[in-house]
Formats: C-alpha cells, sequence, structure tokens
C-alpha cells in the first residue's frame, strides 16, 4: 500500500477483492482520512460486494481530484460489472473537485456501459476523461459521446446558478476502442459542444476516412484551444488529410499532432499537410507523428522546406519510421541536423525521445516512378470504393442494428496490452490538482 498526505494508492497490487471484508481489510486509511486528492484502485480485480463498501468510503473524500480505476474487473463476469461499477461512480458524483478519471482496461461494452453513461451524464466537475481499450464498439461508443453531449448541456445549465466556476472539458483519451465511423457522427456532435478541449486521443479505433472527415471538419473544427491531438492507427488517406488540411490553420496553440499509420500517401495526402503547415499559423508545434504514411523523399523535402522558411520555429521532433525513403537521403539529413541544432541551442543533452527524428528501423524501398503512378490511381480508385462501402455498410446498419456485432465484442476479454503514453499522461492528470 502505498499513501502520503495526498495519495491512497493500491496500484498494480495484483489484489482479488471479492467481499466487502477484503475491500475493508486494505482500504483502513480511507476510512481514517477524508482528505485525499488522488486514489488510484488501477491492477486490482474488485467484485460488486468489495465495490459496495468502497463505496462509502470514497464519497467523504471531499478534497479528491482524480482517481484511477483502470483495469478493476479482470476476470470478472460481465454481469458483475455493472452493479460493481454502478456502486463506485454513484459515490463520486457529490465530489465536487473529482475533475479527472481513468477508466481504462475495464469491458463497457454494451451490457455494461450503461451506469458509465449515467455518471458521464451528470458529472459537471469532470475536466479530464481517459477510456483506452474499453472494448465498446460504434454503438456503446455513441452512447458514450451522447453521455458527453448531455454533460455539455449540464455545465451550461449549471454555470447560470453556481457561486464557483464549472470546468471546460479538456481532455477526451478513447482510444483502442473500435469507435469506428459509425459512431462519428454523435462523436463530432459532442467535441463541437465541448470547444475547450485541449487533448483529444483516438488511436486505433477502427475509423474510415469519411468517419475522419466528418469528425475533423464537423467536430475539432471547432476546438481552437486544441493543443494535443493523436489519431494514429486510423486510415485517413487523400480524403482524410485535405480535411486536416483545412482545420489544421485554426489550431493556434497545438503541441502535438499525432497522424502515423493513416495511409496518408505520399503525394495528396502529405502535399495537403504541408501546405497548411506552410501557412505558418501553427507556430507551437512541438511534436509531429507521421510514421508508416508511405512518405518518399519528395514529401520529407515539402516538410524540411517549410522547416527551414521558418513555419515551424518550435518543431523538435518529427518521427517517420516506416515511410519509403532512403535513411541517408539528403533531405531526412538535413532535417535531422535542424532539429539537433534546436535541440542543442535549448540546452537538452538527453531527451532522446522529445528531440530530433525517431529511430529508422523499418524504412521501405522508394518507388519507380511508373510503380507511384499506378499506386497514386489505385489509392484514388480505393479511396472512392471504401467511401460507398462505409455508405452501404451504414444503411446495413441501420437496417439490420449492429446489436448482435457489439455483443460478440464484449464476449471477448479486453485486452491487456497497456498504452504507456496513455498511462504517463493519466499518471501526470493524476498528480495534478484541477482547479
Amino acid at each position: 500500500m502505498s499513501t502520503s498526505n495526498s495519495t491512497f494508492s493500491l496500484e498494480g497490487r495484483g489484489l482479488k477483492l471479492d467481499t466487502e471484508d477484503d475491500a475493508k481489510s486494505h482500504t483502513q486509511d480511507i476510512k481514517s482520512t477524508t482528505t485525499y486528492k488522488h486514489i488510484s484502485l488501477s491492477g486490482n480485480t474488485i467484485g460488486a460486494p468489495a465495490c459496495t463498501a468502497l463505496a462509502p468510503l470514497l464519497s467523504t473524500q471531499t478534497s479528491l481530484t482524480s482517481i484511477n480505476l483502470a483495469d478493476i474487473f479482470t476476470s470478472r463476469l460481465l454481469t458483475e460489472i455493472p452493479p460493481a461499477i454502478s456502486s463506485l461512480l454513484t459515490s463520486l458524483l457529490p465530489l465536487h473537485n473529482l475533475s479527472t478519471i481513468d477508466l481504462s482496461d475495464n469491458a463497457f461494452g454494451l451490457k455494461t456501459q450503461a451506469p458509465l453513461v449515467d455518471f458521464l451524464k451528470q458529472h459537471v466537475p469532470l475536466q479530464h476523461l481517459i477510456l483506452n481499450n474499453n472494448g465498446l464498439g460504434p454503438e456503446a461508443g455513441t452512447h458514450i459521446a451522447d453521455a458527453l453531449s448531455e454533460l455539455a448541456d449540464r455545465k451550461a445549465e449549471a454555470r447560470k446558478s453556481s457561486k464557483t466556476a464549472i470546468p471546460n472539458l479538456e481532455t477526451i483519451i478513447c482510444g483502442r476502442n473500435r469507435l469506428e465511423t459509425g459512431s462519428m457522427p454523435a462523436w463530432a456532435r459532442t467535441i463541437q459542444k465541448h470547444p475547450h478541449l485541449k487533448t483529444v486521443k483516438m488511436v486505433q479505433d477502427a475509423i474510415r476516412q469519411p468517419g475522419i472527415q466528418l469528425f475533423l471538419l464537423e467536430g475539432l473544427k471547432h476546438c481552437a484551444e486544441l493543443e494535443v491531438l493523436d489519431l494514429q492507427d486510423n486510415t485517413f488517406t487523400h480524403v482524410g488529410a485535405e480535411a486536416l488540411s483545412q482545420v489544421l490553420p485554426g489550431w493556434k496553440k497545438l503541441l502535438e499532432l499525432g497522424v502515423g499509420d493513416s495511409l496518408m500517401g505520399r503525394k495528396r495526402g502529405m502535399g495537403s499537410l504541408c501546405d497548411a503547415l506552410a501557412k505558418g499559423e501553427t507556430k507551437e508545434l512541438r511534436v509531429l507523428r507521421l510514421q508508416y504514411n508511405e512518405i518518399d523523399s519528395r514529401g520529407v523535402g515539402r516538410l524540411l522546406k517549410v522547416v527551414e522558411e521558418g513555419k515551424l520555429p518550435a518543431l523538435r521532433r518529427v518521427e517517420l519510421n516506416g515511410n519509403k525513403f532512403a535513411e541517408e537521403d539528403e533531405g531526412v539529413a538535413r532535417l535531422r541536423r535542424v532539429l539537433e541544432t534546436r535541440r542543442e541551442e535549448a540546452g537538452k543533452d538527453g531527451d532522446e525521445g522529445e528531440w530530433g527524428l525517431d529511430e529508422f528501423s523499418d524504412l521501405e524501398e522508394e518507388d519507380s516512378e511508373e510503380e507511384e503512378e499506378e499506386e497514386e490511381v489505385a489509392e484514388e480508385v480505393d479511396s472512392e470504393i471504401e467511401a460507398q462501402k462505409e455508405v452501404e455498410k451504414e444503411r446495413e446498419k441501420k437496417a439490420e442494428g449492429i446489436l448482435r456485432d457489439a455483443e460478440e465484442e464484449e464476449g471477448r476479454n479486453v485486452s491487456q496490452k497497456k498504452d504507456e503514453e496513455v498511462d504517463v499522461l493519466a499518471e501526470k492528470l493524476g498528480k495534478t490538482e484541477m482547479i
């Protein structure tokens, strides 16, 4: 057990808390102290009776600003999760300082999402929501998005009568959840209703280009205060890249942009991105993640030109592994020198993961001009076919419903693979007192 004056933690203990007595034997400090600001129960498996015992203890923590409830239902049956999470989340509703909650690595599909949806609708103090690897699927994902839309309305209503400041929702992390294109209309509406968002991460969510386009143009376009956007491992193609190029100049505070592994393409996609960056409106951008996008030496050259012209004065990290150019390419060498010079001028000797270029361990050979032309034509045809397939797929879903697929998805175990970057961010948020 790790405790301090402000933190109570059972994190990573691997405890199996089945009964009320099990819970009470490990939580005496919570019972005797009501001034904790951060509580972590992550990495244990907690049954419904134990959650029932924990609930009244959590409800006394009026100073609590963050709670980590990630990975607390491993090995539990789906039928156990709703009453268990309902007990915990209901106990948190009266805590008006609780602004950060991490519920990653728990199964919240159609059969288990209802208590979470109810909580998200009501918890007006919420600023930072972390839902990574929850097996949501598109329908449960839509319910989560709709709940956050209702939360926006409740925040607006509360501001009319509250004597204290009502915080904005600033962080949404909802990656590895198979949200798909089908849930993007709901998410776009949600994002539009929370225009003060600063961090949005939806990595590896099986979102195709029509969904990406909608999410960017109808949702994120309205977030002028955006600082971190990570949509890696979804499908952009040139369609998503062109949508990104339209909204990118409006994010003047953007610090990090992640669009790696998104089939952006060497010519139209990379060209659209560089044209947007060349407008010089994203001067605060520090990190650009472009791995596995079939970018060739000409694409690197276009990015280099933007950097050398001073349009990205804060840029310090570019990730390009998995693309189609030679490691000894002159443009790559020049880009590396620019970034290394910036690190030296900033007086940063270490921080290899924060400055310079990433390691090129998986580069592909650059195609011939004939192969490029053939691939470009194929990309355009594939994009048109894919877009049509998405339209037809959505029609089929409306006609037949997607309940069966969502229920089958819930039957699978939520992956236990951890997202280290999300864990680090969650830890930082948890240790930061929110006002």
